[in-house]
């Protein structure tokens, strides 16, 4: 197995760097968060750094890249204080990539893309037409890292949407059902599949799946 130190990594190029550390820590979740400015521009990008934060509330974060240049997603959200989060599926793979170009904020990346906008009632905000799991949320606070100047934003989930074919009997989601794709690195997408559930783990006893009949 091969060894890479930290002083060897800070010595690489900047793309195999990014590549590199972008990709060691395993898969991660390919979203696309869109926002509305004041202006009435609708705003969409790919982002692959939403997590779960806890259910009573349902809380989810994400990591917002340095904002010492313009993020019009982050001043969307700090402005309406309201986002949307769409799971990305392979048909949609190509326009989300495409959506972390950089495009001047009157302009939507709906717009430079193939992707539409889906509105629900009494809610200003856009979602993404055909993403099989959306979540409509709300800034709730904001976490500075001064390590590496990023923020890590706080949101409650106001609303969720899915298609109920995805629903297992307890309220679990079985996501590749809609084949929604997770991301390797920056640029690798993925399409997972599930192998197996099990049941809640308890010391000194078997680990029961949800499925085998062993």
């Amino acid at each position: 197995m091969k060894e890479i130190t930290a002083a060897a990594i800070a010595k690489m190029q900047k793309i195999e760097r990014l590549n590199l550390i972008n990709s060691c820590t395993g898969y991660k979740s390919a979203n696309l968060i869109a926002t509305k400015s004041v202006n009435g521009i609708n705003n969409v990008a790919v982002f692959s750094s939403i997590t779960h934060l806890g259910s009573n509330p349902a809380l989810i974060g994400f990591i917002m890249r340095p904002t010492t240049v313009p993020r019009d997603t982050y001043k969307n959200i700090r402005e309406t204080g309201y986002f949307t989060v769409n799971h990305i599926t392979v048909t949609m793979i190509s326009d989300a990539h495409h959506t972390s170009a950089n495009y001047d904020p009157d302009e939507s990346e709906f717009d430079k893309t193939n992707l539409e906008e889906e509105f629900k009632t009494d809610i200003a905000i856009p979602f993404v037409k055909g993403s099989p799991v959306q979540l409509y949320c709300k800034y709730l606070n904001e976490y500075y890292i001064k390590e590496n100047d990023t923020v890590h934003v706080i949101a409650s989930i106001e609303k969720l949407f899915y298609n109920e074919e995805l629903a297992d009997k307890d309220g679990w989601l079985q996501i590749d059902k809609g084949n929604v794709v997770a991301l390797n690195g920056l640029d690798g997408y993925c399409l997972p599949k599930l192998i197996d559930r099990y049941e809640y783990a308890r010391r000194d006893t078997p680990t029961k799946s949800f499925y085998s009949k062993e």
